[in-house]
């Protein structure tokens, strides 16, 4: 959808004089024209008050799925406006998937009784899915592959992919009688085989595969990078769950971007536009509250050298093109360990060789900008000792920095904490106090 024709909606929807009949059509009209995903950020885009009014407008037949494409806190609001019967009314008969991307949002007991009136086939979809945490892919594969017996002549086979193909699907799943991956046959090996085969005969054993309990995000990306349409998620009993499509291993790529994005400042990808002043307040406080602490300690280190400072006040007018340098050095290095991890890049025999790389680049850039950086500040200030000073300084920090921007990540990485989201708090921390250290620290051995 085109930014300008979301604008006119919102702005046509908001306008003081529409009446409720031409907001129906409006509504109508975009419901018709637009994909659920359009109608989801349209709805996203409306004030809280407004959005529930035109939630009223949309089709009974469109609701369900437009509260999936929504984001959980967007969509929790036009939950929790409504009663219990309407929200019954609402998800009686909707499919597992749907119900996973909706249960955070969910009272515990309507979530029971919205199960209870599934069918037989989706309650045990959703039951497998539940075995598996939500960070697993296990949780989010699609359960509907295309999969026959094995034993299954090719002729059965041939009509089966003739009747129903699944998008994004390029191969046939095969399994044993207990429902154990065999193995997979791609489409165009069925054409001109003979049809009184196994399809067992066809099979590639050694077909990609995915393991239910691996990281949705790292399985994404495995999915993105391979040939296939699709890989099969296989149990570590060896037991086929399902798949994991390439349009959704590019939905996941993008939801992590965002998240990445959203996280380097503090913030949920999940949060509503429009969520309430106090919810914004509390989400963004808490990591105005960590930064303010990192910022003390920082202040605490040049506290030590009061006395530098007292007596050479050029030092404190240069401090923050120490801080500067040695901040934008490290979140260079750590934006690109970021997105190297996030895509499956690094590992312990990488990590050395890259590490090695960042340092060279740190030691280069810290000795042309340490020589430019001192000439100017020997010029201004007529003294060249205070040019050495901050020249090395800034050696040493834009090193320091791009130690840390390899490290801090990584470690964040392995103890399982989002090292986009918390990284750059560390990374400014560290590089703020190497910097005034090395630079407070020279200053007074070879200025006082």
């Amino acid at each position: 959808m085109q930014e300008n024709e979301l604008q006119s909606a919102v702005s046509e929807l908001l306008a003081s004089d529409l009446d409720p009949t031409t907001q129906q059509a409006v509504i109508e009209q975009f419901e018709q024209e637009k994909s659920p995903t359009e109608l989801a950020l349209l709805l996203e885009s409306l004030p809280q008050e407004d959005r529930l009014e035109t939630w009223k407008q949309i089709s009974d037949a469109m609701k369900a799925t437009v509260l999936v494409e929504m984001r959980l806190d967007a969509s929790k609001t036009i939950i929790d406006s409504l009663d219990e019967p309407s929200l019954l009314a609402l998800f009686t008969g909707i499919d597992a998937d749907t119900l996973l991307e909706l249960q955070d949002n969910l009272p515990d007991h309507l979530m029971e009784e919205v199960i209870k009136r599934m069918d037989e086939e989706q309650q045990q979809r959703f039951s497998t899915a539940q075995q598996f945490s939500d960070d697993e892919v296990g949780h989010w594969c699609d359960h509907q592959p295309l999969v026959v017996p094995a034993k299954t002549k090719i002729k059965v086979v041939q009509r089966l992919v003739r009747r129903m193909m699944p998008a994004h699907s390029n191969a046939i799943f095969l399994v044993d009688q207990r429902g154990n991956w065999e193995g997979a046959v791609r489409f165009n090996k069925l054409i001109g085989a003979d049809p009184l085969l196994r399809v067992s005969e066809l099979a590639e054993p050694e077909f990609p595969t995915l393991n239910a309990k691996e990281d949705v995000y790292v399985a994404a990306n495995k999915v993105a990078s391979s040939a296939e349409s699709a890989l099969p998620v296989i149990s570590d009993g060896g037991m086929l769950i399902g798949r994991l499509d390439i349009g959704s291993a590019y939905e996941l790529q993008a939801e992590r971007a965002e998240s990445q994005i959203m996280a380097t400042a503090g913030l949920d990808e999940d949060e509503d536009l429009f969520s309430s002043v106090r919810r914004s307040a509390k989400n963004r406080a808490i990591w105005l509250g960590i930064n303010l602490l990192t910022a003390f300690l920082a202040s605490w280190f040049i506290g030590l050298f009061e006395a530098t400072l007292q007596q050479v006040v050029a030092l404190a007018v240069l401090m923050p093109i120490v801080a500067s340098m040695g901040g934008i050095a490290g979140s260079q290095t750590l934006t690109l360990i970021v997105r190297g991890l996030a895509l499956g890049q690094i590992s312990r025999a990488n990590l050395k060789p890259l590490l090695s790389k960042e340092m060279k680049v740190g030691a280069l850039n810290g000795v042309l900008w340490a020589i430019i950086i001192g000439l100017v500040a020997g010029f201004w200030f007529d003294s060249l000792m205070l040019g050495g000073v901050i020249g090395m300084a800034i050696i040493a920090n834009i090193i320091s920095a791009a130690l840390a921007g390899v490290f801090v990540p990584v470690l964040l990485d392995k103890l399982k904490i989002d090292p986009a989201l918390s990284g750059s708090v560390i990374l400014t921390t560290v590089t703020d106090i190497i910097g005034f250290v090395a630079f407070l620290g020279l200053g007074t051995l070879l200025l006082i």
